[in-house]
């Protein structure tokens, strides 16, 4: 690396943060059942204990995102949370309410024909943001399973009326400091029409909803084709891009590690931004998150590599030469405009890398320092027994 280009590297390195999912941490599964680890999390106290450990060993994870109806307890004090996250070395993060769950979401929540239901999911997500408000956050991420599996099932205009009418009320309760995110997915669990499908649906929703309304883009919610990094530069140019939710799949939705399918995507997307701002002169404010649940690798193993390659293909991207990009594009000179990205994306970046960990009195290696610290081996040790104890099913091998 030259030393315009380490500083460059570092200088993204210093501004990137990126937060940790508290549900990653425990134990999750498909539809079809759970898989089960001795190391995994039983509740928020373990929660933050492993997302602190992971910032700890990164140094880019102060916050953790949480789901207030697994991460909250009724009539628990926010502010005891806070103070909980603060002792683990991190602070509570997204505030995501839970629309799904309940049996009276069968027909949808803020989609529901019944308007009872649809105060219901309202007032949760009331409560919600006052917990935000409580413990400091910024966001509150909406994602929402509602839409239709058959032809006919629900008036597609009156859903849509509904969603706009409880979106601007979620809204309207919004603190001064909050920004209300608006997820999309194209499908699942609704095969036949998903109420906000796609980036154009949330965009939409977004703008009629208000001024602090902003589109979450999840790496995963998109069909294989999509170019995710033009979504990301459009909704850039319309201040719309509030947040990611960052994984990586094969097909939609997997919850795999970061880059572990497709790293230069990622790269792609973080070039858009990078590009966005050195034509502003400003770096959008953008919630960079992960959701990823993980039934095979070890969760905070599999966290690690992810916030290790979010931070590689961060700096990466910011090494793109932009005058050289801009002038190959001027003369639609396709290749070398090609190999301006290219050439950043192959970059060697770990002697930036570990001279910003050893400036920040970081691990080199912090996957490998995780292993050599024994916290995964003490974590299962002391969450088996609590199983045991509390008779909760735990991992282990077939007996």
């Amino acid at each position: 690396m030259t030393s315009k280009q380490l500083r460059r590297a570092r200088e993204a390195l210093d501004s990137f943060a990126i937060e940790t999912p508290s549900w990653g941490f425990a134990d999750t599964g498909t539809r079809f059942g759970k898989f089960f680890q001795d190391a995994a999390a039983i509740d928020l106290n373990d929660k933050l204990a492993d997302a602190g450990h992971v910032n700890a060993l990164t140094g880019c994870c102060p916050t953790v995102a949480v789901h207030v109806l697994w991460d909250f307890k009724p009539g628990q004090d926010p502010k005891a949370v806070a103070r909980l996250a603060r002792k683990h070395g991190v602070k509570i993060g997204a505030i995501n309410p839970n629309l799904f769950q309940d049996q009276c979401y069968k027909w949808g929540s803020f989609s529901h024909n019944d308007p009872a239901v649809r105060q219901h999911a309202l007032q949760h997500c009331f409560d919600s943001i006052a917990i935000g408000k409580a413990v400091g956050s910024e966001y509150v991420s909406m994602w929402f399973a509602d839409g239709t599996n058959y032809p006919g099932q629900g008036d597609l205009r009156a859903r849509k009326h509904w969603f706009e009418e409880c979106l601007k009320a979620l809204h309207q309760k919004l603190g001064p400091k909050q920004t209300l995110l608006i997820e999309y997915k194209p499908f699942e669990p609704a095969f036949y029409a998903t109420d906000i499908a796609d980036w154009g649906m949330a965009y939409l929703h977004a703008k009629k909803a208000g001024k602090r309304a902003k589109v979450l883009v999840d790496t995963g919610h998109h069909y294989v084709a999509q170019n995710i990094e033009q979504i990301v530069a459009f909704l850039l140019d319309e201040d719309m891009l509030g947040g990611f939710h960052f994984n990586d799949r094969r097909y939609a939705d997997d919850d795999l590690t970061l880059g572990s399918i497709d790293p230069y995507q990622i790269f792609r997307i973080f070039h858009e931004i990078h590009a966005f701002s050195a034509e502003r002169r400003r770096a959008p404010k953008i919630a960079y998150m992960i959701d990823q649940c993980h039934n095979e690798k070890p969760k905070i193993e599999a966290t690690i590599q992810t916030v290790v390659m979010a931070q590689e293909l961060y700096a990466k991207a910011a090494l793109v030469d932009l005058d050289a990009l801009r002038r190959a594009q001027a003369k639609n000179n396709v290749v070398d405009a090609e190999l301006t990205l290219k050439k950043a994306f192959f970059t060697d970046i770990s002697p930036a890398l570990l001279a910003w960990r050893k400036a920040n009195k970081l691990p080199a290696d912090p996957l490998a320092a995780h292993r050599d610290s024994g916290y995964e081996r003490a974590a299962a040790s002391d969450r088996r027994r609590r199983r045991k104890a509390l008779g909760i099913k735990s991992g282990g091998s077939f007996a």
